[in-house]
């Protein structure tokens, strides 16, 4: 009975052993490459902003491309760009702002009521990332980043105007968990290269932009504000268009761009 009684100890003490070992394997590796996987995710960001803007070059490393882009925050309220006094005095620094952590604090963001949160994201950072390229003082495209709720789950990614602020330039999603083959198609670059060209604002300064139920009709007249819809995808779709519709509208980047435009808010 001892013998048994010392067998089973020395087999706990030994399963306890491997699995403290493991552990601590485990945790010095994750420890030890979490700067690497911080290094990819921001060349991952960096080659999903490029991508849409339609800055990809093969011939040059995404960091030296990136090199053109200038970072920017806008004030939501204001539809300005912060001034670096404003961002001093709200205790931000720029180079490490992060708009996914501002929107979860309360000091730093506001609750969206039902009636305006038509993106289902709850919370609004008070200040938003953009990206510019310039040319010279002008800015010759703009890339702004957008988020929203679709059937499964909160898509991330990022969208490209030209220079009139109103014309797309690329559109995709670097972050979802849509149902692969339907709502996942969002990823299809096929589907991506429709966003090309389409225009977000109708004549009144209204956002039109938006997907629709099959295929769009080349002969409609309002063709420009139209995408093809996700074919199974409803929910996925209605998501996307939401989306655009917020962050491209009045509660999000649609007053700087106003502004951007010469047609103030």
């Amino acid at each position: 009975m001892s013998s048994n009684n010392d067998s089973i100890k020395k087999t706990v003490t030994v399963a306890l052993s491997l699995c403290l070992v493991c552990s601590v394997v485990v945790a010095a590796a994750a420890v030890g490459l979490k700067p690497l996987q911080q290094t990819n995710k921001d060349l991952d960001r960096k080659q999903n902003i490029l991508a849409a803007a339609d800055m990809l070059d093969p011939s040059r490393s995404i960091d030296e491309v990136f090199q053109s882009i200038e970072t920017r925050l806008v004030n939501f309220d204001t539809g300005e760009f912060a001034t670096q006094a404003e961002l001093d005095e709200a205790g931000i620094d720029l180079a490490n702002y992060d708009q996914k952590a501002a929107s979860k604090d309360p000091a730093t963001s506001v609750a969206l009521s039902a009636e305006k949160d038509i993106a289902s994201i709850k919370r609004r950072a008070n200040y938003g990332i953009v990206y510019l390229v310039m040319n010279g003082d002008d800015i010759d495209r703009i890339i702004l980043p957008v988020h929203g709720y679709g059937l499964w789950s909160t898509m991330y990614g990022f969208m490209a105007l030209e220079s009139d602020f109103k014309t797309v330039i690329g559109f995709g999603f670097y972050d979802q968990a849509e149902t692969p083959g339907l709502g996942g198609e969002v990823d299809n670059p096929v589907w991506k290269g429709y966003w090309k060209g389409k225009e977000v604002y109708n004549p009144q300064g209204n956002v039109a932009l938006g997907l629709v139920k099959g295929a769009v009709d080349a002969k409609d007249p309002n063709a420009k504000y139209k995408v093809d819809g996700l074919s199974g995808a409803t929910l996925t779709s209605r998501g996307v268009t939401n989306l655009v519709h917020y962050w491209l509208g009045k509660e999000g980047f649609g007053p700087l761009l106003a502004n951007l435009r010469g047609e103030g808010a």
